[in-house]
């Protein structure tokens, strides 16, 4: 299995658009949203804009179909099929939430590829209405992250994920997009990767801040360069590990045989005389 942890954010990576924008747009919500905007977080601006769906009669099951059209590129199904086959622990980290997510993996046939998926959690409530709730709860004591929203720090989820993998030995590739992606990619290490979407948020705060990511940074652009450039990388580590395991067997046989064992004709020296 390749020792290797995949890092997935959600909307403009794995699907091509933002979760949120689009079921409020196709459920026609867009001017109280706009509205709404400067005077809360996101995170909290998408629960009551789900009570306002709600009071207008959408069900849970109006969200759900609007997601289930969301645009994917043909390539990244496969791409993620193919890592997973590869050995591959797949994750994902987004500032999406939960209902959102699983209902587009679920309707893609990806959900049991995912071992964690890390983002805001979601209920539906006695009334059939969707709550959206924080991932962390900002309200009662903030993240102290400067470069993220306060509902979510990426950074610190990729540092819990890091310190439980850690004795594994395991190398990471974080894929995203967003401004919100650039925490998570200052945390990765040396033997890591981060693969920025070009002309996206990430990749200009990247490019501005270069020599603070410490992975090797690899560029895409659509689906088909996120496959391409994933697989790629996943190959070149898993070559890498092969090529460090066969020099580690080398090395051990090779020690075997610097240890040559006594011929029964050899004489052996008098032993010493032990001290009285």
């Amino acid at each position: 299995m390749a020792g290797i942890v995949v890092v997935f954010d959600f909307d403009k990576t794995i699907i091509d658009l933002d979760s949120d924008n689009w079921v409020v747009d196709e459920l026609g919500a867009t001017d109280l949203f706009n509205q709404l905007l400067p005077t809360m977080p996101w995170n909290s601006l998408m629960d009551r804009m789900m009570e306002e769906l709600h009071s207008q009669g959408k069900t849970i099951e109006d969200i759900a179909e609007v997601l289930k059209r969301a645009t994917i590129h043909p390539r990244v199904v496969p791409a993620i099929k193919s890592a997973h086959a590869l050995g591959c622990d797949l994750r994902i980290v987004s500032d999406a939430n939960l209902f959102f997510i699983e209902t587009i993996l679920k309707h893609l046939g990806l959900r049991d590829y995912f071992s964690e998926i890390n983002t805001n959690p979601s209920l539906v409530d006695r009334e059939g209405r969707l709550r959206i709730f924080p991932s962390h709860d900002f309200h009662s004591s903030p993240n102290g992250c400067s470069l993220c929203p306060p509902n979510m720090c990426k950074g610190l989820i990729i540092e819990r994920i890091q310190t439980t993998v850690s004795m594994e030995g395991k190398k990471f590739i974080y894929l995203g997009d967003g401004s919100g992606d650039f925490c998570p990619s200052l945390k990765l290490k040396e033997a890591d990767y981060v693969m920025p979407r070009k002309n996206f948020p990430l990749w200009d705060l990247i490019c501005k801040n270069h020599k603070h990511i410490k992975a090797e940074i690899h560029e895409w652009s659509d689906g088909e360069e996120l496959e391409s450039v994933l697989l790629q990388l996943i190959g070149k580590i898993s070559m890498e590990e092969n090529k460090n395991s066969n020099s580690a067997q080398f090395f051990s046989v090779d020690c075997k045989f610097q240890t040559i064992p006594m011929s029964a004709h050899e004489v052996l020296p008098p032993a010493l005389p032990v001290p009285l």
